[in-house]
């Protein structure tokens, strides 16, 4: 067994050790914010974050997440940071097909918590990991700056 908090609630998995924590989190947990793209860590959508840091749940095995905070997309809402992170992507339409944007709301929530003030440079490097297929990333950096303005407001 093994067991860890997700989105703020105590949850205990019969899944074995080595398994990807992505297919536990999607089929045993109902998380189908996270997303399989590559399987092979580099394009982002299936990032989560395991106490407050960004990892790819495609390339991380379950007892990675044992005893810790495991946040998905299904729990930004709830999150102070992600809350806003969310709020911009939603006022600018960052998504077109949505697929990849889980990932990057995560990522993006990860770089704030870690630091608030946050600038372009900090926005770029944060992206540069994940993939969009549909070529929204104009609309994608926007509302990251939208989410920054947003969170040094606070």
């Amino acid at each position: 067994m093994i067991s860890f908090t997700l989105n703020g609630r105590a949850t205990e998995i019969a899944g074995e050790p080595n398994t990807l924590l992505l297919y536990t989190l999607r089929n045993d947990c109902d998380a189908k914010g996270v997303r399989f793209g590559c399987g092979a860590g580099n394009c982002g959508a299936c990032m989560v974050l395991i106490d407050g840091v960004a990892q790819p749940s495609c390339t991380t095995a379950n007892w990675v997440a044992a005893d810790k905070q495991v946040l998905t997309a299904e729990g930004l809402a709830a999150d102070p940071i992600g809350a806003l992170v969310l709020q911009a992507f939603i006022a600018e339409q960052a998504a077109q097909c949505g697929y990849c944007i889980n990932g990057m709301l995560m990522s993006l929530t990860a770089l704030f918590k870690l630091n608030p003030q946050a600038d372009e440079g900090a926005l770029r490097s944060c992206l540069d990991r994940h993939l969009c297929r549909c070529g929204t990333h104009l609309r994608i950096l926007r509302a990251a700056r939208h989410a920054a303005e947003l969170i040094q407001a606070l």
